[in-house]
């Protein structure tokens, strides 16, 4: 450290190359040669930035966000500078899931064709623990629901589903496990009722449905392992900002860096017109935490 100081005062006191002062002072001028100073330091700043306010963002979703600010670059540099700031998010191991099937499963071709939904837990306060009912839909990706509560019931369940369908319409064919809600006689006859064709997964086959479970490991890492929640309330409040964040902000990769509202927004009708948010009667409104059990 001494011999590079020598050979740099040499190099300011009496105008010599740096060869000649590195020969002079016997130091090697791999060690003198100026530190090259970081490329792209705007992208880096932007990109420690978004990477503090969603801090389980890699650096393909960082990217897409960086482009919708109009910063554009290649995905190898990006990837580099990535690693340089040290951003790498640590991966987390999700629980196994063990979920239950009857007939093939129709492959979706358009929004509002079919639903999967599921079951999360959590906790609140001293250890209370508390159920999260999630509805996706899974050609656009879409949460449709974040139902909490300490106790969801079939019952609760088909009435929730009623509201879903209040705002986006309903759908061909509802995906889920072979959860006792989901089996119970209340929601057999609101299948029955409602024309609904109900799809049923294997059991200890979470991957069938697998666009939930990549929801409920979303769910799970963004939001459920990093926030404590203090009461129901608060836990409620929580998803419903993150399920806004989810369907208006996040870029989805698998929709091409989309949104699940634009991408539903893109998706046309047979005759041309954009699909809506809203099926029928876009008064009513939907309020999960209004609902009795």
């Amino acid at each position: 450290m001494m011999r590079r100081s020598a050979a740099l005062k040499a190099m300011a006191d009496y105008d010599v190359s740096q060869r000649r002062a590195c020969r002079l002072v016997g130091v090697d001028p791999k060690t003198v040669r100026r530190e090259r100073v970081p490329d792209s330091p705007e992208v880096r700043t932007r990109m420690r930035e978004i990477a503090t306010e969603r801090r389980r963002f890699g650096y393909r979703r960082i990217g897409l966000m960086l482009e919708r600010e109009g910063i554009c670059m290649n995905h190898k540099k990006l990837r580099r500078l990535y690693k340089e700031e040290g951003l790498a998010v640590k991966r987390r191991r999700g629980r196994k899931r063990a979920t239950g099937t009857r007939e093939p499963m129709p492959i979706p071709l358009g929004p509002g064709e079919r639903w999967s939904l599921d079951f999360l837990a959590e906790t609140f306060g001293d250890v209370r623990r508390f159920r999260i009912l999630a509805v996706i839909d899974d050609y656009t990706r879409e949460c449709l629901a974040l139902v909490a509560d300490t106790s969801i019931s079939g019952q609760r369940v088909a009435r929730e589903l009623d509201s879903v369908i209040r705002l986006y319409g309903k759908p061909q064919t509802i995906v889920s496990d072979n959860g006792t809600e989901l089996t119970s006689r209340a929601i057999l006859r609101w299948q029955s009722d409602q024309g609904v064709a109900w799809h049923y997964i294997q059991p200890g086959k979470p991957t069938q449905n697998a666009f939930i479970e990549s929801f409920n490991g979303r769910l799970r890492d963004e939001l459920l392992n990093e926030e404590v929640f203090d009461s129901l309330r608060h836990a409620r409040t929580m998803l419903a900002r993150w399920r806004h964040d989810y369907n208006n902000v996040r870029p989805h990769t698998s929709l091409g860096g989309l949104t699940p509202a634009e991408a539903r927004r893109s998706s046309r009708l047979p005759d041309g017109q954009p699909i809506t948010a809203l099926a029928i009667n876009p008064t009513i409104s939907y309020h999960p935490q209004g609902l009795s059990k």
